[in-house]
C-alpha cells in the first residue's frame, strides 16, 4: 500500500501532470467565459435580428403527424450556434497562442539583448583592466629605473667617501711616520735657513 501511494505521489509530482492540471482548470474557467459571451452577448443580438426567441428555435419542419405536430425537423439553429461557439473558442485560442508566441519572441529578444550587453560590458571591463595593467607596468618600470639610478648614486657616493677616507688615513699616516727623503728635505731646509741667518 505504501508503495502504491509513493508511486502515486511521484506521478502527481511530475511537471507535465501539474501543467496538465493547471491547463484543465484554466480551460474550464475559459469555457465558462466563452459560454457567457455566446449566450449572453452574441446570441441575443442574433435572435433579435432573426425575430426568434433563440437561435436554437431556427428549424425547418420536414414531417408532421395527422394533428399537425412536427415529427421531423431540421434544426439548423443548433448547428449555427455550435459553429459560432467553435469559431469564438478557436479565435480566442488563436489570439492567446499569438500573444504567448509574441511574448516569447520579445522575451527571447530581450534575453539576447541582455546577453549582448553583458558581453559588451565584459569586453569593456577587460579593456579597462588591460589599460590599467599596462599603465601600472609602465609606472613600475619607471620606478624601477629610478630605484636603480638611486642605488647607483648611493654606490658612487659610498665609493667616493671610501676614497676620501683612504686618502685622509694615508695623509695622517704620512704625518705620523714621515719618510727618509722627507726628513732629509726638512733638515736641508732648516740648514739653509740657519746659514742664511749667519751670513746676515
Amino acid at each position: 500500500m505504501k508503495k502504491f501511494f509513493k508511486e502515486f505521489k511521484t506521478f502527481i509530482s511530475k511537471g507535465n501532470v501539474i501543467d496538465l492540471a493547471v491547463g484543465l482548470i484554466i480551460a474550464t474557467a475559459f469555457n465558462k467565459i466563452v459560454s457567457s459571451l455566446v449566450n449572453d452577448l452574441i446570441m441575443p443580438l442574433i435572435t433579435y435580428s432573426t425575430g426568434k426567441s433563440s437561435l436554437s428555435a431556427l428549424s425547418i419542419v420536414l414531417r408532421r403527424d395527422a394533428s399537425g405536430a412536427p415529427t421531423l425537423t431540421w434544426a439548423y439553429g443548433n448547428f449555427i450556434q455550435t459553429v459560432i461557439d467553435f469559431l469564438i473558442i478557436a479565435f480566442s485560442v488563436f489570439m492567446m497562442v499569438k500573444v504567448i508566441n509574441a511574448s516569447r519572441e520579445r522575451l527571447k529578444d530581450l534575453n539576447e539583448f541582455l546577453e549582448m550587453q553583458s558581453k559588451k560590458e565584459i569586453r569593456e571591463q577587460k579593456k579597462i583592466i588591460k589599460a590599467q595593467a599596462k599603465a601600472e607596468k609602465k609606472k613600475f618600470k619607471i620606478l624601477w629605473k629610478e630605484h636603480l639610478a638611486e642605488q647607483e648614486r648611493i654606490k658612487q657616493e659610498k665609493a667616493k667617501l671610501a676614497m676620501e677616507e683612504k686618502l685622509r688615513l694615508e695623509a695622517e699616516e704620512k704625518l705620523k711616520n714621515p719618510s727618509e727623503k722627507e726628513l732629509l728635505t726638512e733638515i736641508r731646509d732648516l740648514l739653509k735657513a740657519q746659514n742664511s741667518k749667519k751670513s746676515k
